[in-house]
C-alpha cells in the first residue's frame, strides 16, 4: 500500500463482511496518535458494509478504504452497483420538518435506519462515482484529548 495513512482490504460479499470491516477500522484508529471515536466509526462502517452486501448483487466485489486524516478519518466503502444510495447526502431541514416526510424511518419497519444514522452521526458523507460502481463515504472528525489528570 502506497500511503500509510489509508488501510484497503477486499471483503466477502456475505454477512461475515461487517466484523472484518468492524475490525479493520478499530485497527487502522488504533494507530492515530488523533482518533474519531471508534466505537461511532464502528457502527457507521458496520451499516455501510451491511447495505452493500444488501444491495448489491451477490458475488459482486466490495472494498472498503480506511483514510486516517489530520482531523479524522474517512470511511469508504466500494460496490459494483452504480446507483447512489437513497437518501444519504440530503439532511432533513429542521426549519422545514413535514417537507421531507421520507426522512423519517417508519417505526415499525425493521430496516431503513442505517442512512439517517450516518447522516445524523458523522461530520459528512455522500457517495461518488466509480470505475466500477460507486464509493459511499462518511467521515468522523478527531476526539478531543482529555488533559491529563482532569
Amino acid at each position: 500500500m502506497p500511503d500509510d495513512s489509508a488501510w484497503r482490504i477486499a471483503l466477502p460479499h456475505t454477512a461475515a463482511a461487517v466484523p472484518l470491516a468492524r475490525a479493520l477500522v478499530r485497527t487502522a484508529l488504533a494507530e492515530t496518535d488523533a482518533p474519531a471515536d471508534r466505537d461511532t466509526a464502528e457502527l457507521l462502517t458496520a451499516e455501510l458494509v451491511a447495505n452493500a452486501v444488501a444491495h448489491t448483487r451477490s458475488g459482486a466485489p466490495i472494498e472498503l478504504v480506511v483514510e486516517l486524516l489530520a482531523n479524522g478519518c474517512q470511511v469508504e466503502v466500494h460496490d459494483g452497483d452504480p446507483n447512489p444510495p437513497g437518501g444519504l447526502s440530503a439532511r432533513p431541514d429542521a426549519a422545514r420538518p413535514d417537507d421531507r416526510p421520507d426522512d423519517r424511518p417508519d417505526p415499525w419497519q425493521e430496516h431503513g435506519r442505517g442512512l439517517l444514522l450516518i447522516r445524523s452521526l458523522s461530520s459528512g458523507c455522500g457517495h461518488r462515482p466509480t470505475a466500477h460502481g460507486k464509493a459511499v463515504w462518511f467521515t468522523l472528525p478527531a476526539q478531543r484529548t482529555r488533559p491529563t489528570g482532569a
